[in-house]
């Protein structure tokens, strides 16, 4: 697939979910300055009302606000629903919306657990496949799955996490290459640690070590935007974590798994 050139977004919508925090703002800022009309979706609604009249104001472009529970089962068909009635047809989709649990999973309520896997696998999914398909009906369309630097091993005390992520990667890879033939652009995002709101949410003190590591989100952004620009698979975001996916070629699993702990629970 070529890559698109620097503006040719312009004037297209994109769906960001996950768009009240975290890197959601900094794709929503990109995406606006390339003056893309965006849909915003994430449960607060106050703060996607303050985002979109920045952003309008800022870069002149459509902004429209869905707040929603997009862990709820059948919200992806609700969200399609709502922006069909508005004819808005989405050209770009950014999968964002996801978190983590730390802790062993025997010490989590199993419903917390659940409601990850289906906001993290389920919504995501059912995202890609309604607005893939239109896409694909019309042979042009760009589609942004967030995953993880975890998705490549196995991590104690963030064990459905990281397999949530690792169900994001190897779902991306695959539509990429499924999807390719229509038309559709499909890029995987696998940022490291990150400074956004992850950690809280996740219940989770980052160690000294991974402090060292954390990257700022405006850059994971770009290089996500990037990515999915040029038609890539894949991208893993930052030096020091493409150097450390490339590691676990090399290394047993268990000894992933160990380093992994270290690093996360020290």
């Amino acid at each position: 697939m070529s890559k698109e050139p620097m503006n040719s977004f312009a004037g297209r919508w994109a769906l960001i979910t996950g768009a009240s925090s975290g890197l959601g703002l900094d794709f929503a800022d990109l995406l606006a300055a390339q003056k893309v009309n965006l849909v915003l979706a994430a449960r607060r609604r106050e703060s996607m009302e303050k985002l979109a009249a920045d952003l309008r104001r800022k870069y002149g472009v459509d902004v429209l606000v869905e707040a929603i529970d997009l862990a709820a089962p059948g919200a992806a068909s609700r969200l399609k629903s709502s922006l069909d009635a508005r004819s808005v047809t989405i050209d770009i989709l950014l999968n964002n919306a996801g978190y983590g649990l730390h802790g062993a999973l025997l010490d989590m309520p199993i419903e917390r657990t659940t409601d990850m896997i289906q906001l993290n696998i389920t919504t995501l999914t059912e995202l890609t496949y309604l607005f893939g398909r239109d896409m694909a009906a019309r042979r042009s369309g760009h589609i942004l799955l967030v995953a993880s630097l975890m998705a490549f091993q196995a991590v104690p005390s963030y064990a459905a996490y990281a397999a949530t992520k690792a169900y994001v990667l190897a779902l991306g890879e695959a539509l990429h290459d499924e999807l390719r033939p229509h038309g559709v652009v499909v890029t995987t995002l696998c940022p490291g640690h990150t400074a956004t709101g992850f950690d809280a949410a996740a219940g989770a003190t980052p160690s000294a070590l991974l402090r060292l590591l954390t990257m700022k989100p405006r850059p994971v952004a770009v290089s996500g935007v990037r990515a999915l620009m040029e038609g890539k698979a894949m991208v893993i975001a930052g030096l020091a974590n493409k150097m450390a996916a490339f590691s676990n070629r090399l290394t047993p699993r268990s000894m992933q798994r160990a380093t992994l702990k270290r690093i996360v629970d020290a």
